[in-house]
C-alpha cells in the first residue's frame, strides 16, 4: 500500500496529492464482484420490505438492480429471517439475477452465522453484535476491558470461520448511535470511540487470518462521520491495514434535505479519494436511492480519466503543507467573518428586475399594501445584480452587490458594496468605505498584481476556481491566505456549467425532479470545507437553475454542516424490513406539523433497533416499538412508551412544548 501522500486533516488522514487519486485498498470479492483495489466504486441499497416476503424482497431487489445496485442489503433480525435468505436468493437467481446479497444483522449472532453461508456478505454492528448497550455509565478497569474484548473474542469468531470456510466477505459497521457501554464509557461519544469500536473487531479477524473485510463509519452527522472515516483511514494506515470503505450517512432523510447532507459527507471523502463502495440513505424508496449514489461516484471517474488524459495542473501550494486548519477570519462591518455565520450570496442579475415579488425567492415576501419586506430564517445575506439596476426599492436590511465600475456611478451607495477583479481593486480610485469584495482564485496568489493588494478592515474575499480538482484547489487556498499571514473573510464560489447537469441523472429543470446534481455537486464542493472550518460564506452560480433552488440549497449545505442552522432538522432512516410503520408518510406528517421549529431535531426511526441509538443526534425521538405502537424519546431518554399511532404526535408535540420549545406557526411567521 502506497502511503508516502497521507497527511493529517483535521486528526485523520487527508489526500496530500494536487490531482485526483484514490487510496489504495485491499481488493474484496462479494460473490462475484469485486470492490477496493482498482476496481470502480460499487453502488448498493437496501430494500425495505420485510424478509419474510419472499416475493417482495424478490421484486424490490430486482428493482434496485435495474436502477444501477450492486450489492443487495437484506435485513435479517433473527434466524427466521436469515434461513428465508436462501429462498430469496434462489428466486433471484431463477430469474436471471445474480446480484449479490448482503445480510444486515442486529444484536444476533446465531442469525449471522446462518446468513453467512446463504448470503455473499453478512454486516454486523460491533457495536450490539457481541457488546451490549443498555445506556449503562460503567467505569472498566483495564483487566476488565480486557476481559470484555475476550468474551467477545470468543462471542465473535464462530461467525468469522464460517465466513472463512463459505468465502463470505464481512463488514464491520460502526454506527455512531450505537455504540457499546464499553466503548461510550472509555471513549465516549466521539469518532475515536467509533474507530477503536471497529478496530477491535478488525483485530479479531486478522488474528484469526481472516482478511475478506470491509468498514464502515456511519453517522446522521456528516462532521462526525468524516472525522471517523479520516481517523479510520489515519489508524489502519498505522496497523498496516487498508480495507475497502464503505460511505454512507445513516437516517440522511428524505428530498432535498437528505441528497445534501449525503452528499456533504460520502462527496467530502470521495474528494479525498476515500470510499470504495457507497450506500445513499434517504427515506424514500431504495430503488431512488442509487441513482443518486451514482451521480456522486461517476463525478469521479471523470475526474480520475482527465487526470490520466492530459498533464496534471498542479495546484498552487505557497504553503508548502496541505495539512489544513480551520480559518478563522477577521469580522468586517459586524457582518461577516469572525464568529458569525456563513453568508449566503445569490446572482439575481438575470431576473426581472422590475418586478419587487422575485425577491420572495431569495427570501423576500413583498407586502404590497404597505409596501414593505418580511424576512425568514432562510433570507439570503447578498444579492449580486453585476452591471443591473433594479427597478423598484430593495430591503434596507438586504446588501447588493454590483460590479465595481456600475457601483463606482450610483448616486446612492447605502448597504450596496462593490464587487472587484484583483486588478481593478490594486488600481481602484474609490473603494466603499464599510466593505470590499475581491474576486480571487488560488493562482492569483503567485502573481505580481497580489503583491501589490492591500488587505484592510474592508476587505471580503470570493474564492473561485476553474480546477479540475476545484475542493482541494479552494482548501490549498486557505492554507495559502493562513501562510501568507492574512484573514480576511472568504466567500467560497462555485460556478457550474448547464451542460454537466444534462441526461437522466440530474436536469434540474423540472423542479420535481428526484435528484438533482447541482445539489450533489455544491453540496460536495462547499460542504467538504465548511465541515472543516473554512468558510465565512457561499456563492453557488448556475444559470441553469432557479434562485429559488440556489438559495435553498445554500441554506441546506449550511444546515448539513452544521454551520447555521436555519430550520427543523429530520433524521429519518431509510426504513427496511423491520420498519412497524409508514416511514415516508409518518415523515411527512410529522414535517407538516413541526417544520416551523427552527433549529430542533427530531428523530424518526422504524424500529427500536434504529431507536435511541441511530438517531443519537435527535433532540426528541419518534420510534416504532410495535403495530400501532410508538415510543417517544427526549434525547437517548424514554419519554412515553406504546403510545397509539394516531396519538402519539400530539404526545410528541406536547412534550416539546412542556420543555418549553414550541412556538406557534403564525407566531413564527410574524417573528420573520
Amino acid at each position: 500500500m502506497d502511503t508516502k501522500d497521507a497527511k493529517i486533516l483535521d486528526g485523520g488522514y487527508c489526500n496530500s496529492k494536487t490531482t485526483y487519486s484514490r487510496f489504495v485498498t485491499r481488493e474484496v470479492y462479494v460473490g462475484d464482484i469485486p470492490m477496493g483495489g482498482n476496481n470502480p466504486i460499487r453502488i448498493q441499497s437496501m430494500t425495505t420490505v420485510d424478509t419474510m416476503d419472499t416475493i417482495g424482497s424478490v421484486e424490490q431487489t430486482i428493482r434496485m438492480v435495474n436502477a444501477g445496485c450492486e450489492y443487495v442489503r437484506i435485513t435479517a433480525p433473527s434466524i427466521k429471517e436469515a434461513e428465508n435468505l436462501a429462498l430469496i436468493k434462489r428466486e433471484l437467481r431463477l430469474r436471471g439475477y445474480q446480484v449479490p446479497l448482503v445480510a444486515d444483522i442486529h444484536f444476533t449472532p446465531n442469525a449471522a452465522e446462518v446468513a453467512a453461508r446463504i448470503v455473499e456478505k453478512v454486516r454486523i454492528n460491533p457495536g450490539n453484535y457481541a457488546d451490549k448497550k443498555k445506556f449503562d455509565q460503567i467505569d472498566y478497569t483495564d483487566s476488565a476491558y480486557q476481559a470484555e474484548l475476550e468474551r467477545i473474542y470468543k462471542k465473535f469468531a464462530p461467525l468469522v470461520n464460517i465466513c472463512k470456510e463459505y468465502g463470505t466477505a464481512m463488514r464491520i459497521g460502526t454506527n455512531h448511535g450505537s455504540l457499546s457501554d464499553r466503548i461510550m464509557s472509555r471513549y465516549g461519544d466521539t469518532p475515536e470511540g467509533m474507530v477503536e469500536s471497529a478496530l477491535e473487531f478488525m483485530r479479531i479477524c486478522e488474528d484469526l487470518n481472516f482478511y475478506n473485510l470491509t468498514v464502515s463509519m456511519k453517522s446522521s452527522n456528516p462532521q462526525v462521520m468524516v472525522r471517523a472515516y479520516r481517523l479510520l483511514v489515519e489508524k489502519m494506515v498505522n496497523e498496516g491495514m487498508n480495507y475497502p470503505l464503505h460511505l454512507g450517512v445513516t437516517e440522511a432523510g428524505d428530498g432535498e434535505d437528505g441528497r445534501i447532507k449525503s452528499a456533504v459527507g460520502i462527496g467530502t471523502l470521495l474528494e479525498d479519494g476515500l470510499g470504495d463502495t457507497v450506500r445513499v440513505s434517504l427515506t424514500e424508496e431504495p430503488e431512488k436511492e442509487a441513482p443518486v449514489a451514482i451521480a456522486l461516484v461517476n463525478r469521479y471517474k471523470k475526474r480520475q480519466i482527465i487526470t490520466q488524459a492530459s498533464p496534471a495542473r498542479q495546484i498552487i501550494n505557497i504553503s508548502g503543507t496541505t495539512t489544513t486548519t480551520a480559518y478563522v477570519s477577521n469580522e468586517v462591518n459586524a457582518f461577516i467573518g469572525g464568529s458569525l455565520v456563513p453568508r449566503i450570496v445569490v446572482d439575481i442579475s438575470r431576473e426581472n428586475l422590475k418586478d419587487p415579488y422575485i425577491l420572495h425567492a431569495v427570501g423576500y415576501r413583498y407586502d404590497a399594501l404597505n409596501d414593505k419586506y418580511h424576512m425568514g430564517d432562510q433570507s439570503v445575506d447578498f444579492v449580486y445584480l453585476g452591471k443591473n439596476l433594479p427597478s423598484f426599492a430593495l430591503p434596507g436590511n438586504l446588501k447588493v452587490l454590483y460590479d465595481y465600475e456600475t457601483w463606482q456611478n450610483l448616486v446612492d451607495k447605502a448597504n450596496k458594496h462593490p464587487v472587484f477583479t484583483l486588478k481593478e481593486y490594486v488600481d481602484a480610485a474609490s473603494r466603499d468605505a464599510s466593505l470590499n469584495i475581491i474576486r480571487l482564485s488560488n493562482d492569483d496568489l503567485l502573481t505580481d498584481t497580489f503583491s501589490r493588494l492591500q488587505i484592510d478592515k474592508t476587505t471580503v474575499i470570493v474564492v473561485e476556481t476553474n480546477h479540475e480538482h476545484g475542493m482541494a484547489d479552494q482548501r490549498q487556498f486557505f492554507n495559502n491566505m493562513q501562510a501568507i499571514g492574512v484573514y480576511p473573510p472568504v466567500i467560497i464560489k462555485r460556478s457550474y456549467d448547464p451542460a454537466s447537469f444534462a441526461g437522466p441523472v440530474g436536469a434540474f429543470m423540472n423542479p420535481e425532479e428526484p435528484i438533482s446534481k447541482i445539489q450533489l455537486y455544491a453540496a460536495t464542493d462547499l460542504g467538504a470545507l465548511l465541515v472543516d472550518g473554512l468558510g465565512s460564506g457561499v456563492w453557488i452560480d448556475s444559470s441553469a437553475t432557479p434562485i429559488e433552488h440556489i438559495a435553498s440549497i445554500s441554506f441546506g449545505i449550511l444546515q448539513a454542516t452544521r454551520s447555521r442552522i436555519s430550520k427543523t432538522e429530520y433524521i429519518s432512516c431509510p426504513s427496511c424490513g423491520r420498519t412497524l410503520f409508514d416511514l415516508q408518510e409518518t415523515t411527512q406528517m410529522i414535517r407538516s406539523r413541526t417544520s416551523h421549529l427552527k433549529g430542533l431535531k427530531i428523530g424518526i426511526m422504524g424500529c427500536i433497533v434504529n431507536g435511541p441509538g441511530e438517531m443519537a443526534d435527535a433532540d426528541y425521538g419518534y420510534v416504532g416499538a410495535g403495530p400501532d405502537k410508538i415510543t417517544l424519546y427526549r434525547g437517548k431518554e424514554v419519554v412515553k412508551k406504546n403510545v397509539s399511532a394516531a396519538k402519539a404526535l400530539d404526545e410528541l408535540i406536547e412534550i416539546i412544548k412542556n420543555d418549553g420549545l414550541w412556538v406557534e406557526e403564525t407566531e413564527a411567521m410574524e417573528n420573520n
